[in-house]
């Protein structure tokens, strides 16, 4: 376990905390958005790196979008920023278009600098206060991150908190896969354990309809490649959330459960990745808007499509749609959510 100073960032240090295993894979974290910076886990031909990451804390600052941050209070979107709870109005930055809020409106947690509890050599612990009334949300709001390494190669993220108020809370984690280094991820091989997706407008607001992903360009329920085109020979982009069929679990603690939400691989490297989640969502994002003006780790740089997203989660807008699943915490709950990101060989085709 390696911590080093990354930067100074409103007053503070930003730490940059290295982890490592015998195998090879390796993690590094900030404490800036308690973000993924760098990930190089063992390929069958040698070491992978499998995130985008930055150079520099300016670079975060100035141009990262998201870039493997814990995105929240409220990570999605919330309709013109508006929701209602225990019959109170709440109103939250307006922060996409100036039309709604996205990522906790503009200042939300992964632009924050998260206070370093722990660090051993597999694992890191950090934490944030975000008071009552910040970005218009209710409540002082404790929040917990630890990532752990473990063998051979699979990074855990763990994530609790606990308010003293009503609030709503929906955090994701943000990092862009790209598992073979190519200039882009349309030719990686993705599905999805989902048999709906959330139904949105051209804002990607929910209109609270499910949509069937059967005979459609968003079904991934058996792997293909993420390059699609619609019948009028459009490339299809996504930024769409999926509900999940929580069809094939692990046991992780009492009350706890892990579902295999997704498996991500490319042909190129002989990786896989499988996601799994206590989330009933995952946000597959296929990184389009892409276009960074700065280069990334090795010198790389980023344009479209360069990672992807798969960000478990709950539901976008859930505060203002009673039939999907609750985004509310109320004092002495805790909330709770594991995901686990896992690799391996890839399954070559019999």
């Amino acid at each position: 376990m390696q911590v080093r100073s990354f930067g100074k960032f409103a007053g503070g240090t930003v730490s940059e905390i290295t982890l490592q295993l015998g195998t090879g894979a390796k993690a590094q974290i900030l404490t800036f958005g308690a973000a993924l910076r760098d990930l190089i886990v063992p390929a069958p031909d040698g070491e992978q790196r499998v995130v985008l990451g930055l150079e520099t804390l300016d670079d975060y600052l100035n141009h990262s979008p998201h870039m493997g941050a814990i995105a929240g209070r409220y990570a999605n979107r919330i309709a013109h920023g508006r929701f209602v709870l225990d019959g109170k109005a709440h109103q939250l930055p307006l922060n996409q278009a100036n039309t709604h809020s996205i990522h906790g409106g503009g200042n939300g947690f992964g632009k924050r600098n998260w206070t370093l509890l722990h660090a051993d050599q597999t694992s890191v612990t950090l934490a944030l206060v975000s008071p009552d009334g910040d970005a218009g949300y209710p409540g002082t709001l404790v929040t917990t991150a630890r990532y752990s390494l473990l063998q051979p190669a699979t990074l855990r993220l763990e994530l609790w908190a606990h308010t003293d108020q009503p609030t709503i809370l929906n955090l994701a984690h943000h990092s862009y896969f790209n598992l073979d280094g190519s200039p882009d991820i349309l030719d990686h091989e993705l599905m999805l354990r989902a048999p709906v997706v959330t139904s949105v407008d051209t804002d990607l607001i929910p209109d609270g309809a499910l949509r069937p992903v059967g005979d459609t360009p968003y079904d991934f329920r058996r792997a293909r490649p993420v390059r699609s085109v619609d019948i009028a020979g459009e490339r299809v982009g996504y930024d769409h959330n999926f509900f999940l069929r929580r069809e094939r679990r692990e046991p992780f603690a009492p009350g706890v459960e892990l579902a295999h939400a997704a498996t991500l691989a490319s042909a190129r490297s002989k990786l896989a990745m499988e996601v799994w989640t206590t989330e009933p969502c995952l946000q597959f994002y296929d990184g389009a808007k892409l276009n960074l003006p700065v280069s990334g780790l090795d010198g790389i740089r980023y344009g479209a499509n360069a990672g992807l997203c798969l960000e478990p989660q709950h539901a976008p807008d859930s505060p203002n749609h009673p039939h999907f699943p609750t985004t509310v915490l109320r004092p002495g709950e805790l909330y709770r959510q594991v995901s686990e990101f896992r690799f391996q060989p890839r399954n070559e085709p019999a």
